[in-house]
């Protein structure tokens, strides 16, 4: 493969400097935080998927809340966060509902909370990446389609069963692509979100799947990558992480001893070509800006992994963010 050096050895700094950031706004270092005039201008995402507001949210309050569910209860809250992705949608069901579980659901009932949410002026869908939204299952709107999308995996197709027969990550991967409204992103977030969770538990390292994002990016750090796959390259990087932080002279630090994982090491393509909007303006594609600009958010994250990683009781909780 034929790299441009200077921006594939971007995706390595931008890595590196990020997860400074984190580690400074950790410990409530004062701003700024960085000397990089791109990433004090900017919002970027976490190196770590996991460590994102919203990945935090989903882990502690979707996944691992206080109280322990079901298997299918755990799947169902799981899929309903992440069809919205956005914490204020999940609060306002939550406090309109109450507990949510397989149950609690009704379509007409959770379509009217919806319709009353927008009603007031609040967005219930993530701006942080577009879902899909086709007449799949004959609405007009959005959020009734992908409700009814909903219904069909857990009252049609039974998917709690499904996901319990799955062997492999991409399995679980193939259960997600075969439905409507879910794009390859869309079904690998799904499949990596239910692999937090104590439902199953894959080699994190066994299957990736590029995003829009990440292609972009890929083509921003490679001039030819041979008739590889955007999913050969992710492994790759995942491969060589050490080896390049050293020939940089870069020092990483690590999510407490966790290594970039396949997911991440996608989401730096993501980010790498974000960045390189800025930084490399020359490199073109459909696009040419960075749109979010940096703002501090004052709201502490009390950060928690999933317990099977083992690296919750390495965390110094007295580092609380500001």
């Amino acid at each position: 493969m034929i790299v441009r050096q200077e921006v594939f050895d971007t995706y390595w700094y931008f890595a590196a400097k990020r997860q400074d950031i984190f580690f400074k706004r950790r410990r409530n270092a004062p701003q700024p935080r960085t000397d990089d005039p791109i990433l004090r201008e900017y919002k970027f995402c976490n190196v770590y998927r996991s460590a994102d507001r919203v990945s935090q949210y989903l882990i502690r309050n979707v996944i691992y809340p206080d109280r322990a569910y079901s298997a299918d209860d755990t799947i169902f809250r799981i899929i309903l966060f992440k069809i919205f992705n956005k914490i204020e949608t999940r609060k306002f069901l939550e406090n309109e509902l109450g507990d949510i579980t397989l149950a609690s659901y009704d379509f007409e009932l959770f379509h009217t909370l919806l319709e009353k949410s927008l009603q007031s002026g609040s967005a219930i869908y993530t701006s942080a990446y577009m879902s899909c939204a086709n007449k799949a299952y004959g609405f007009d709107k959005k959020h009734q389609n992908h409700l009814k999308l909903i219904e069909q995996m857990f009252f049609t197709d039974h998917i709690p069963q499904k996901i319990a027969a799955c062997k492999a990550f991409e399995e679980l991967y193939s259960i997600f692509i075969s439905y409507p409204l879910l794009g390859q992103f869309m079904a690998y977030q799904l499949a990596t979100d239910i692999n937090y969770s104590e439902v199953v538990d894959f080699n994190e390292h066994s299957f990736c799947k590029a995003g829009p994002g990440a292609e972009r990016g890929i083509k921003k750090c490679f001039a030819d990558t041979k008739g590889k796959s955007n999913e050969y390259v992710i492994e790759r990087m995942y491969d060589n992480q050490e080896k390049e932080f050293e020939r940089l002279g870069l020092e990483f630090q690590d999510l407490w001893g966790r290594a970039l994982q396949f997911i991440d090491c996608q989401g730096l393509f993501c980010e790498t070509d974000k960045y390189s909007r800025a930084a490399f303006p020359e490199l073109k594609s459909n696009r040419k800006r960075i749109k979010a600009h940096f703002q501090p958010n004052k709201n502490s994250i009390d950060y928690f992994f999933p317990p099977k990683w083992g690296i919750n009781e390495k965390i110094n909780q007295d580092f609380i963010i500001s």
